[in-house]
């Protein structure tokens, strides 16, 4: 069983920064896939970025790539979400998310066992 606390959300101007943080708990961090979505207002859960337990491999959707970087500390058991150049369509709530191994579609929310509570990003224009 893994829990994840997401911090680090707010308020930020367009063109600015933010940097999201998600603990989690337990051993064998390493083990987990963790992968970033969020969720706007009357739209879907969708797919922000996924790293690999040994962060090997990244992955972006097309929307921010090169804006965001995904990173984790396997020390720490955090993965990080740094945010750059945002702009108002990345407003969400931004979660974070765990599974063992490497899903087969690590773009499907329904591929990962273990969320977070979600923080907020308001980007203004």
């Amino acid at each position: 069983q893994v829990q994840l606390v997401e911090s680090g959300g707010g308020l930020v101007q367009a063109g600015g920064s933010l940097r999201l943080s998600c603990a989690a708990s337990g051993r064998t961090f390493n083990n987990y896939a963790m992968g970033w979505f969020r969720q706007a207002p009357g739209k879907e859960r969708e797919f922000v970025s996924a790293v690999t337990g040994n962060a090997g491999s990244t992955y972006y959707t097309d929307s921010v790539a090169g804006r965001f970087t995904i990173s984790r500390d396997n020390a720490e058991n955090t993965v990080y979400l740094q945010m750059n150049s945002l702009k108002h369509e990345d407003t969400a709530v931004y979660y974070c998310a765990a599974r063992v191994g490497w899903p087969r579609t690590f773009r499907a929310p329904t591929e990962y066992n273990y969320w977070g509570q979600g923080t907020q990003v308001t980007v203004s224009s």
